[in-house]
């Protein structure tokens, strides 16, 4: 069992914080799946993103703008609207506050520097880990967030399976999210790691890669913490 050191109280805020805006952008989605149905009931079919959804639902209120919709279920979809900018008010404070704190932590400045890791994942990560040397490596880092295969051994064989999914779901979910976007601008990076993403495309399956990103970058994020550098990118050969 690996024990992480116990975190400061503002550490422990930041996280409060994270775990706040990450109900908030649930709820988000509960209440913008609700409006789009509700609205696919009536033959009104929106375009994806949020915006659009909040578009169409906000031209309810407005008695000249030809939706042809029954008063009561109006009513109900402008509530749900002003739920949802409420929601969005929220977040952006939360938002905010995690801003000021990552620009007063140099750890989370540091961490933002990795290809794939904006503000949200750079403070999580910095707020969830106070002493990197718990950890003997970066391979171990990854493994505490479940980035790793899982070993099955069987007649002296070792076979690699599925990542294992331990640990701090959170911080894993941040860490593929940012390698997605990894994934999608590989075509247009002129990096050694641009080139080391599109050599695994043209082997792999993108779900695959997304996942091997993920554990670079929490290799790569425990070496920035352990050292106190910035990531520097390697130019492509």
């Amino acid at each position: 069992m690996r024990f992480v050191p116990v975190k400061t109280e503002d550490q422990q805020a930041v996280l409060v914080l994270h775990r706040s805006r990450d109900l908030l952008m649930r709820q988000r989605t509960m209440i913008l799946n609700a409006i789009r149905a509700h609205l696919a009931e009536f033959g009104m079919i929106t375009a994806q993103g949020p915006r659009k959804v909040v578009d169409l639902a906000r031209r309810l209120s407005d008695p000249d703008d030809g939706l042809d919709l029954p008063v009561l279920a109006g009513s109900a979809l402008l509530s749900l609207v002003a739920q949802l900018e409420s929601l969005v008010e929220e977040i952006g404070k939360i938002e905010r506050q995690l801003m000021a704190w990552h620009r007063q932590s140099a750890a989370s400045q540091r961490l933002e520097t990795i290809p794939g890791v904006g503000i949200i994942t750079a403070t999580a990560l910095a707020a969830s880990v106070p002493d990197p040397s718990v950890f003997k490596s970066g391979r171990q880092f990854a493994a505490w967030l479940g980035l790793v295969p899982r070993q099955n051994s069987s007649g002296g064989k070792e076979r690699l399976g599925r990542v294992s999914k331990m640990g701090n779901g959170y911080l894993r979910r941040l860490l593929v999210v940012g390698a997605t976007s990894v994934t999608r601008r590989a075509g247009t990076t002129d990096t050694w790691t641009g080139a080391w993403v599109r050599s695994l495309l043209e082997r792999k399956p993108t779900r695959l890669v997304t996942v091997a990103i993920a554990n670079k970058t929490a290799r790569t994020a425990w070496a920035l913490l352990a050292k106190g550098e910035n990531y520097t990118a390697a130019p492509a050969t």
